[in-house]
């Protein structure tokens, strides 16, 4: 992500938003452009994605891709690769865009000028939703899925899964994510 040099409002910042071609992050006054995805990278969200759907069909839950802002009360604003919302969507609507306030599971398909970011700071923004219970980050070049999950208010477990064998239970939604799953179609032998 390419850092901006001024501080930005977060009115300037959808309004940037509506009048780009491509999706920024925003947090604490600062714009930061995302940068596109690999091949895998879009089979991996695709396929969470078509699970998510299959799964949660008929329930009071909704899948979103990546083009569903999300945000923090920390005040972050940005774009998981998949994110997942049960009952009413806390939306809100600005200059013609919908951003979501209380998903229960977000996925990011890491990368490596992303992974640490994503580990680390984004986590910790990411934690301040209230609702957030499944935080799922995904590797794009080897079977490893790192699941943190929420067990307390302010307590959060970690745990990694690294065969294509084993499962994810998200307690958010109570389903089950097959690594089998995830990475259909991804070539992880390069």
């Amino acid at each position: 992500m390419q850092k901006s040099k001024r501080h930005y409002t977060v009115d300037e910042y959808f309004y940037v938003e509506t009048t780009s071609d491509i999706k920024h992050e925003y947090f604490d006054g600062e714009i930061f452009a995302m940068a596109g995805g690999s091949r895998d990278h879009d089979r991996i969200s695709r396929n969470v994605l078509t699970h998510f759907h299959q799964k949660l069909t008929g329930s009071q839950c909704e899948a979103f891709t990546s083009n569903m802002r999300i945000r923090t009360p920390s005040g972050l604003y940005t774009y998981p690769d998949a994110s997942i919302v049960c009952g009413t969507p806390d939306i809100v609507r600005i200059q013609g865009t919908d951003t979501i306030g209380n998903p229960v599971v977000l996925v990011e398909v890491l990368s490596e000028s992303t992974g640490e970011y994503d580990r680390g700071q984004k986590f910790d923004l990411y934690r301040s939703i209230r609702e957030l219970r499944d935080y799922v980050l995904i590797d794009q070049s080897r079977a490893q899925v790192e699941h943190r999950r929420r067990v307390q208010d302010t307590e959060w477990v970690s745990d990694f899964r690294t065969s294509l064998d084993e499962t994810i239970r998200l307690s958010g939604v109570d389903i089950d994510l097959p690594l089998s799953s995830i990475y259909a179609d991804v070539d992880l032998g390069r």
